[in-house]
């Protein structure tokens, strides 16, 4: 639930809240359409204060998380970042992060309802370390601009977007002590997000949302920014993968993988992959002719089931759309699939992001 304050205003703009996970989101502004032409088009403010984020402490806080996840940290500088996947000894992910490394702490960012899972993953591997793990959600939300004209709104309250992904930095904003501007564009574009205190949540999304509308650009909710997601074709944990997924399977090889780095968690099986052959099945986008459901099965020309539907949406620019996992050979862009159950039509499969 977002802080008093915020939820209070977000409702006053209009706000639909509706459960993600567990946590009360901001659904859409009674205008979805809208909302994500301005992700796409100018900017949007997005309230993703529902989000996980584990703050990790101690001396060896760098060398520990190098070790749990399967992107490179070790090599961060302060005000660097990067996504990375967590994953067990099978290689089997358990969450997907981005990693923040502050001067004297690192953040990690990651799904709402996976708080308690991701504590449990890393404490159950702190043996000597010199490591401590903190809910930081008690004490910084997270409001997020998100569209090519970020850096305008930012710049417009004083703000610069750091150069590169995931790159971060500590600003001052007038009259809201300071914010940690980082830059993640979430949807295919530009975008930040920006961790506040709890305590000025609320006056700082009034704030922002204003720096958004001088760019033309106004509040989004959730349902907007799934389109936007969809349509960029960026996969999400809990959706189109989880506990049974392999990182390569959802195509996060050149986002979340490094294969030069030390030792970690399920390198083994993730460096055996790379060097002996591809995954049985791999992320792909689909256009679709009818109005089928996430979870729905895709079958070949033989009746044999190849895939299966998990993000599906009602793009406002492409019409009906889906990410869904596709087993190895039925992956090729225009190969059309048939749904049967629970509903009938048929998948075109497309290359991600749309276009």
């Amino acid at each position: 639930m977002p802080t008093d304050s915020l939820h209070d205003y977000l409702s006053q703009q209009g706000a639909q809240f509706g459960d993600v996970a567990g946590e009360q989101v901001a659904q859409n502004y009674g205008d979805t359409n809208a909302e994500h032409r301005a992700l796409i088009e100018s900017v949007a403010l997005v309230d993703l204060s529902f989000r996980g984020c584990l703050a990790v402490l101690g001396d060896d806080r760098v060398k520990f998380i190098n070790g749990q996840v399967t992107n490179e940290v070790a090599g961060l500088k302060p005000g660097q970042g990067c996504y990375a996947a967590l994953v067990n000894a099978k290689a089997k992910m358990q969450a997907d992060l981005h990693v923040y490394r502050l001067d004297d702490e690192l953040i990690l960012d990651f799904e709402p309802g996976l708080l308690d899972a991701v504590t449990q993953r890393l404490e159950s591997h702190i043996i000597a370390d010199q490591v401590e793990l903190i809910d930081a959600s008690p004490h910084f939300g997270l409001l997020s601009l998100q569209g090519p004209k970020t850096a305008d709104a930012l710049a417009s309250l004083g703000l610069a977007l750091p150069g590169e992904p995931f790159a971060h930095a500590k600003s001052p904003l007038d009259g809201l002590g300071e914010v940690y501007v980082m830059n993640n564009g979430r949807y295919g574009v530009a975008g930040c997000d920006l961790y506040i205190s709890t305590g000025h949540l609320g006056e700082a999304a009034e704030r922002l949302a204003k720096a958004v509308e001088g760019q033309g650009g106004r509040l989004a909710g959730w349902q907007a920014a799934e389109i936007a997601r969809v349509e960029a074709g960026i996969p999400r944990f809990g959706i189109d993968m989880g506990n049974n997924t392999l990182p390569p399977e959802a195509n996060l090889e050149t986002r979340a993988i490094s294969y030069t780095k030390g030792c970690y968690i399920g390198q083994e099986i993730i460096a055996r992959i790379r060097t002996y052959g591809r995954v049985n099945r791999t992320l792909a986008g689909y256009r679709l002719d009818a109005d089928l459901a996430a979870g729905t099965q895709l079958t070949d020309d033989s009746g044999k089931t190849v895939g299966t539907l998990t993000s599906v949406i009602d793009s406002p620019r492409f019409g009906p759309i889906a990410l869904g996992l596709a087993k190895r050979g039925s992956e090729t862009p225009g190969q059309v699939l048939t749904a049967r159950e629970p509903a009938q039509g048929q998948a075109t499969v497309a290359e991600i992001p749309f276009c």
